[in-house]
């Protein structure tokens, strides 16, 4: 009952102490949304409506990776500089049931970034004969895979401008080496064997193959290589934790 408690406690802490600060403003929410009316307005001022869905399984990738890796550069960074971390810590929870806490509010900022781009194109395009239920498999996948690789980083910095730097340098790659708007096969070897490495290459092919109908791997194994990276990663981030946080 008392990790129950504490884990809504932090949760709702989060949400409405963090969801609206700038950073997540601008990198999670207005450049993914920028970003898909880049892509669906295209050159003079008409909108492709052949491509619109086409696009859709990226875009829906990149607004959840951008937004959750937003989220947790805010929350942790700001609680480690403010030393509210610290007490967190110190609290009498188990260090999973906080982490989990601190991950839950970056998952839910990704699910939401996620059908931003659904509903623009819902004006635009029939969306009908998508698999939602596999959809909505998969945008949980990322979000819990790609809030991990937030946390990730969000070890490694101590100011906020300095998670995000760090997330740059693996958010903007990311857009070419995981199928977002590039299929996979027509990268060069050496850099298709850094996307398989990602694991945002293995849900965007389940969104391509639940909204598209076409997708390069099996979903089974989409999903079981997902789960195993949410695994290792959330292993790694706690062994972080523990070892560079908690004296």
């Amino acid at each position: 009952m008392k990790s129950r408690i504490a884990f809504w406690s932090i949760l709702k802490k989060d949400i409405r102490n963090y969801y609206l600060k700038p950073p997540n403003i601008s990198w999670g929410i207005i450049f993914p949304l920028s970003w898909t009316l880049m892509q669906m307005i295209r050159a003079s001022g008409g909108v492709n409506l052949s491509d619109i869905r086409e696009m859709l399984p990226g875009l829906m990738a990149m607004s959840i990776l951008f937004g959750t890796t937003s989220m947790l550069a805010v929350t942790i960074t700001f609680e480690r500089k403010g030393r509210s971390f610290d007490r967190l810590l110190l609290a009498p929870i188990s260090l999973s049931t906080m982490l989990a806490a601190k991950l839950s509010g970056a998952i839910l900022f990704g699910l939401f970034n996620a059908f931003v781009p659904v509903i623009f194109a819902a004006f635009f395009v029939d969306l009908a004969g998508i698999s939602w239920g596999v959809v909505l498999l998969a945008v949980f996948l990322i979000a819990v895979t790609s809030t991990l690789l937030g946390l990730v980083i969000a070890v490694s910095a101590k100011e906020v401008f300095e998670a995000q730097t760090f997330s740059n340098f693996f958010r903007f790659p990311m857009l070419f080496l995981c199928g977002l708007f590039l299929p996979v096969s027509s990268l060069p070897m050496v850099l298709r064997f850094f996307s398989y490495l990602l694991p945002l290459t293995y849900g965007t092919d389940l969104l391509g193959g639940a909204i598209l109908g076409t997708s390069m791997m099996p979903p089974g194994l989409c999903i079981l290589i997902l789960i195993a990276f949410a695994a290792v990663l959330f292993a790694f981030c706690r062994h972080s934790v523990q070892r560079k946080w908690i004296l």
